[in-house]
Parts: structure tokens; C-alpha cells; sequence
């Protein structure tokens, strides 16, 4: 997730605006009413196997805004924007739930979920159990794990309850030393974000740099800073899985024709079929 550069300023503001709002909602929703919901809801789709296909695996992501940047679209229009990806070749979609510092929530997911029958990543900010029970009833599939934000021992906690609940979370990191640690946590779909929480800038060489040091029986997953279907490729080539694109894709007028771009698709003729 992008974090502007007063990181640490930024980072506690909203893990501690995250815990407040985790608090009041659980007042709200308690726990044993959430697993009613989970017992109601239908089986999630398999994330790691849609991103460990052969080809270009793009998550496609939907996010209004962000910190840093601000609103990034404002003809945000989740179940629209899900189901243009799903026909463009998306193999999972991500959806910012965060209401405070991203204008999401989990009704956008929900929009989404109803449009798109490809696997769904929430991604946010999870920092409680609850809330990966909260996930599952909200019908996404996976869910984020930041490793900066998280202790060893919750990071494993969370992977486990994930599991429990057939989802499979991915893991955020940004340099060595977090790979090692969701490494020893048994993390097995690795994300590497490009995006330094620092000074807020991008380095797709990040991703290159700790491809050789992620195991082969992880999925690797590179986000922020993708702009081409030459950076795909080049990261392909250097053993990622899959690529999360989202900012790239909601700047564009057209987000579904982006990423046929991306992919490298052709673009759907008279007849809508996408052959050349």
C-alpha cells in the first residue's frame, strides 16, 4: 500500500484509526454473529491458484484514492470497474476497503464480488482476528497481511485463522529482512511492493533484488510501480507469479482497455471477441 514519505506519521495514524474503528465495529458485530454470517456465506474461490497460472496473472485493483496521491477516480464505480477486469482477463481482483485514508469499504468489495466470479483480495489494513472473519463474510477471498505493521507472533495468527477459513492471505513486504520474517511465519503467496514507505518512492528493482531470496514453493506476487506489459514480462522472466497493478488502472480512461494493454491482449474487435 502506498504510504507518502512521513511514513511512520502516516503509518500510525492509520493502524491507530484502524484498531478504533476494529473496536466500535466489533461492539457492533460480534464475533459470534460474524461466524453466523461465514456459516452463511459461499465458498471461497482459490487465490493461490488463480495467481500461480501460466501467463501474465494480474490482480487488478480498485482503489478510489490514496494519502499520497488523493482521489485517483472520481467516477469510481466498483461493480462497473469489477466486472470490465473480469472480461479483460484479470485473474483476481483487489479492493481497498479502508474508509479513512482510502474512501473505501467493504460495500465496494461487496459490488465487486456480485459482478466478478474471479477470486477477490481485500486489501487493508488487518491488524484483528475479527477482521478476517469480517473478510469472509464479506465474500473476498483473500485478504492483505502487511508485515511492517504486524508483530511475528499476529502475523501467524492471522495466517492461521486465514487458513482456518480457506483463505490463503498475501503477505506485504518491502525489503530482507520482512521477507524473513513472513518466510518463518509460513507465508506462501509473497507480495513485494516497489513502493519504499520512506521516502514514498518506486523502485521496481526492489522486486528483482529479493526474487531470489523468495522460495520456490512460495507464490511471488511484485505491486506498485507497473506501468507496461514490458515490466510484466521483464519480471516474469525473473521468476514473479503475478503482478498487482492498481493506480496505473484507475488514472486511464478506459481501466478494462488498460489492462488488455498491460496483458498484452488485443483489443476486442467489431465483433467483441478480443482476436486479432
Amino acid at each position: 500500500m502506498e504510504i507518502r514519505s512521513d511514513e511512520k506519521t502516516i503509518l500510525d495514524r492509520i493502524v491507530e484509526t484502524r484498531r478504533e474503528s476494529v473496536a466500535h465495529r466489533k461492539g457492533v458485530l460480534p464475533l459470534p454473529a460474524l461466524k453466523l454470517a461465514v456459516e452463511k456465506a459461499a465458498q471461497p474461490q482459490d487465490f493461490s491458484a488463480a495467481l500461480a497460472r501460466p501467463g501474465y496473472n494480474v490482480i487488478a485493483e480498485l482503489k478510489k484514492a490514496s494519502p499520497s496521491r488523493g482521489l485517483l477516480r472520481g467516477d469510481y464505480q466498483p461493480r462497473t470497474l469489477a466486472a470490465g477486469f473480469a472480461q479483460a482477463g484479470a485473474a483476481a481482483l483487489s479492493v481497498l476497503t479502508e474508509e479513512d485514508f482510502f474512501q473505501g469499504s467493504l460495500g465496494d468489495l461487496k459490488e465487486a464480488r456480485q459482478a466478478a466470479q474471479i477470486p477477490i483480495l481485500r486489501k487493508d489494513f488487518i491488524v484483528d482476528p475479527w477482521q478476517v472473519w469480517e473478510t469472509r463474510a464479506a465474500g473476498a477471498d483473500a485478504f492483505l497481511l502487511i508485515a511492517a505493521i504486524l508483530s511475528d507472533g499476529l502475523l501467524g495468527e492471522l495466517l492461521s485463522v486465514g487458513r482456518s477459513l480457506l483463505m490463503e492471505p498475501l503477505v506485504e513486504v518491502h525489503n530482507r529482512q520482512e521477507l524473513d520474517r513472513a518466510v518463518a511465519a509460513g507465508a506462501r503467496i509473497i507480495g513485494v511492493n516497489n513502493r519504499d514507505l520512506r521516502d514514498f518512492t518506486v523502485r521496481v528493482e526492489t522486486s528483482l533484488e529479493l526474487i531470489a531470496v523468495i522460495p520456490d514453493d512460495c507464490i511471488a506476487v511484485s505491486e506498485s510501480g507497473l506501468h507496461t506489459h514490458d515490466d510484466l514480462a521483464r519480471l516474469r522472466s525473473a521468476g514473479f507469479d503475478a503482478f498487482l497493478v492498481g493506480e496505473h488502472l484507475m488514472k486511464k480512461a478506459d481501466p478494462a482497455a488498460a489492462l488488455r494493454e498491460l496483458l498484452g491482449t488485443p483489443a476486442a474487435g467489431p465483433g467483441g471477441d478480443g482476436k486479432a
